[in-house]
């Protein structure tokens, strides 16, 4: 049987480059043990500090491009990531599902939250209610307050859109946030917190993320960071294990 070499060389070239073409999920920041704990249909979470380390690759949706874009603007002090893998047969309204969970702002009010310092269960936020509510071409802008101690009273601008597959949650404060009124450790539109659901396949990425732009001060810098860190972690949390 005679071969002919540049059909072969050309097939060979598309299949190469329509593998490299696609891009993956998540980028070399994701260690093997994390994908393994990914592929169990576990949750995730890392502590993960720099936006530099974020392990979400870009090129996967305009609305990914956009939160990756808007951390590294953020230049976080204290970031962290959580992510689960859920399949997409038996989920297909899973973005509906996640729509109606995280508009439903009041009942942000009362998730439980473990403060290891204490060694208790509080609640991640006493209160929480709607202020304004403005529908756009692909979702709702919401104004809302939000009591979380230590912190007191936080007013947050919360945007979830969807577009098709892909939904996106963004928050983000926008008045400064005192520590017990001691001292003030974060100014506005400083702390944001996402989570964006996309289809990869046969499955469906729950990729959490919440970061703070705030200063390390000395003897208050570890708990700052157990304060936001542990509450980005708690949200994110919550909501995954809703759906």
């Amino acid at each position: 049987m005679k071969f002919n070499l540049k059909k072969i060389y050309f097939c060979f070239l598309c299949i190469s480059f329509l593998s490299f073409s696609v891009a993956e999920t998540f980028n070399n920041h994701l260690t093997e043990e994390e994908r393994a704990t990914l592929q169990k249909g576990e949750i995730l979470i890392k502590k993960i500090n720099y936006s530099r380390y974020i392990c979400l690759n870009n090129g996967l949706h305009e609305a990914g491009d956009l939160l990756i874009k808007n951390y590294k603007d953020l230049s976080p002090k204290y970031l962290a990531e959580v992510i689960q893998i859920k399949p997409y047969a038996g989920n297909e309204d899973l973005p509906e599902r996640m729509e109606k969970l995280l508009s439903n702002i009041s009942d942000y009010a009362g998730i439980p939250y473990y403060s290891e310092r204490h060694d208790a269960w509080w609640d991640l936020y006493s209160s929480a209610k709607i202020v304004s509510e403005t529908e756009n071409e692909y979702g709702k802008e919401y104004l809302a307050e939000i009591d979380m101690t230590p912190f007191g009273i936080v007013k947050q601008q919360i945007n979830i859109n969807q577009y098709d597959d892909v939904l996106l949650y963004d928050s983000i404060n926008l008045n400064k946030l005192s520590y017990f009124d001691r001292f003030d450790c974060v100014f506005p539109k400083k702390m944001k917190m996402s989570i964006l659901l996309l289809r990869d396949g046969d499955n469906w990425v729950l990729y959490g993320i919440g970061g703070v732009n705030a200063p390390r001060i000395p003897f208050f810098t570890e708990r700052i960071d157990t304060s936001f860190i542990n509450r980005i972690k708690t949200f994110c949390y919550y909501i995954f294990e809703k759906l």
